[in-house]
């Protein structure tokens, strides 16, 4: 069994009209997700707009979350900032988060030598287990898989990775030679299943939010030996994939879009990503009653 169950979801950060955050909205939201097939959740990560929040605002979303649900929440509680992401990830910890998803340090575009030294600078700063998060579309800088393997092997507390590093040969290799325990999830979901076939053993998605139970039916179906269901599953979820992010529209803004459209309201996004673009909603309409959410 996955540590953190096969389907997570980063969710969005819900705000009031007025640009506010919305506590009661964001309890809600996570109950939708747990209600809808995800074993846990991720607060304040990307698509939770993590980079508009203020120290207050992520704290209060950590407590929020984890006062709303019994299932595994998992803090975004990480910054390019070495030093404000150790005091987020105590603040994470006093609150009672399971685990902190710690991201690649972006703009600074560290040496791994520095990337190391930041994570383990992260580990220490409590006894939650540490998810590494590799996307170098939004850090520009790559997390090694060298480096991964020493932080795996000597860091007892670095015990995933959320992969959206876009080299499928390189996450193979690295499941491969992964010390016994430390589990690698799909950061990007239309490589979900494939990164399956390499032992990968879940997914920390943002379609997720209405395909929690679909995608807990397509790693269900594979791990059984089922691989005809499982493609079946996945390619009944591209549209979503698809939906989710272009250059007009991210994934932030089609979640929203689409959580309105099932009745979850969770307002627009913060600038500088701001509402929606037009039309989003008829998409997301389209999406979602391919999938059978509407008539």
């Amino acid at each position: 069994m996955a540590r953190f169950g096969p389907v997570a979801t980063a969710m969005v950060t819900p705000f009031h009209p007025d640009g506010s955050l919305d506590l009661e909205g964001s309890a809600a939201l996570a109950r939708w997700l747990v209600d809808h097939g995800n074993d846990a959740i991720v607060v304040a990560g990307t698509t939770g707009e993590s980079s508009v929040l203020t120290d207050q605002e992520r704290v209060d979303l950590f407590r929020a979350v984890r006062q709303a649900v019994t299932a595994t929440v998992i803090a975004g509680s990480t910054t390019n900032d070495t030093a404000h992401s150790v005091e987020m990830t105590q603040a994470a910890a006093e609150v009672g988060m399971d685990a902190v998803l710690a991201v690649v340090p972006y703009y600074n575009k560290p040496s791994q030598a520095g990337l190391d030294l930041h994570f383990r600078a992260i580990a220490a700063a409590s006894d939650l287990p540490v998810m590494l998060y590799d996307v170098p579309s939004r850090t520009g800088r790559k997390l090694e898989t060298e480096t991964i393997l020493r932080l795996a092997r000597e860091v007892p507390t670095v015990v995933a990775l959320k992969d959206a590093g876009g080299d499928p040969a390189e996450t193979a290799r690295l499941i491969s030679q992964a010390p016994e325990g430390f589990e690698v999830y799909s950061g990007d979901e239309p490589l979900s299943l494939a990164f399956a076939a390499y032992g990968a053993v879940g997914v920390v998605g943002v379609s997720s939010h209405w395909t929690g139970r679909q995608q807990q039916e397509m790693f269900a179906a594979f791990a059984k030996g089922d691989v005809a269901t499982a493609r079946e599953i996945n390619a009944r979820l591209l549209a979503s994939y698809r939906f989710m992010n272009s250059d007009t529209c991210v994934f932030s803004q089609a979640v929203k879009v689409a959580m309105g459209v099932l009745g979850v309201p969770v307002g627009d996004c913060r600038l500088p990503l701001g509402p929606a673009p037009a039309g989003t909603d008829l998409l997301a309409r389209a999406v979602l009653k391919e999938l059978g959410y509407l008539t």
